[in-house]
């Protein structure tokens, strides 16, 4: 840590073991966890909470002000859970009086000039590939993939396990499960292939293609369509959080792909 080309303020709590390269500021009311590694020229600011055996790589900006005209100087942080890696140029806001925080989850991969705005909640397992946009008071679950140039519009949802294909547009909620690709985002398959990394059997597989196919596939509408799933499927966590997805969002789910002729 005895880097004299960097600058760490005094009110910065900083594990010992902690490596900070050339040319980084570090500013006050920082902490950082054990085994972090950041790169040089990295802006660490005000608010900014970071995990154990984190990296952090050249270019960074951690923890600036929200780019939000409703933030009035709170004192909001960014949270960074364990063994994130953030790579080149990545930006992520720290909170407004909304959230009062933005949330990145352990075991997180964020690749290079990605944003993270504001009252974003992330969580654990997740890849953003290069230039993913998240505007702000976002909430992504746990192992979502954003392939790159992927834009989510504010307020969104993206359930656990989605898969959005590369250059998508998010303007609705991506339930838990799926894949999501086209113009505009559409449901276009579940995402069998991170299920099945993540040991789901093929029977759960199954399961959860027959709600999908129900909600997407047979001329129902939202609501008929949970009504008939809560009916007719047996009764599990998988079918569970679907039902509790759809219910819960306020920007309404993504439709299904409808090839025009």
């Amino acid at each position: 840590m005895n880097q004299p080309l960097a600058y760490v303020h005094p009110g910065a709590k900083i594990a010992k073991n902690v490596v900070i390269e050339p040319f980084t500021t570090i500013h006050n009311n920082v902490i950082i966890g054990e085994g972090t590694w950041i790169g040089s020229n990295v802006t660490i600011m005000e608010g900014a909470r970071i995990g154990k055996n984190c990296s952090i790589f050249p270019g960074a900006v951690i923890s600036a002000v929200p780019q939000d005209l409703k933030y009035n100087d709170e004192e909001t942080t960014v949270e960074i859970g364990d063994n994130v890696t953030i790579r080149e140029c990545v930006t992520i806001n720290r909170g407004t009086s909304d959230k009062m925080k933005t949330v990145i989850g352990n075991n997180c991969l964020i690749m290079a000039y990605c944003h993270i705005a504001h009252d974003c909640i992330v969580g654990n397992n997740c890849i953003f590939s290069n230039n993913s946009t998240l505007a702000g008071h976002i909430t992504v679950g746990d192992y979502v993939i954003l392939a790159g140039m992927t834009a989510v519009h504010q307020f969104c949802s993206i359930g656990n396990h989605a898969f959005v294909t590369g250059g998508s547009l998010v303007r609705k909620d991506v339930p838990p499960f799926v894949k999501a690709g086209r113009e505009p985002l559409s449901y276009v398959g579940i995402n069998s292939v991170g299920l099945r990394r993540r040991g789901y059997e093929s029977e759960k597989i199954r399961e959860i293609q027959n709600i999908y196919r129900i909600l997407y596939q047979k001329n129902y509408n939202n609501t008929q369509a949970s009504d008939l799933i809560e009916a007719e499927m047996e009764a599990t966590p998988e079918r569970d959080e679907i039902l509790q997805f759809i219910k819960n969002s306020h920007r309404g789910i993504m439709k299904g792909y409808f090839k025009s002729n």
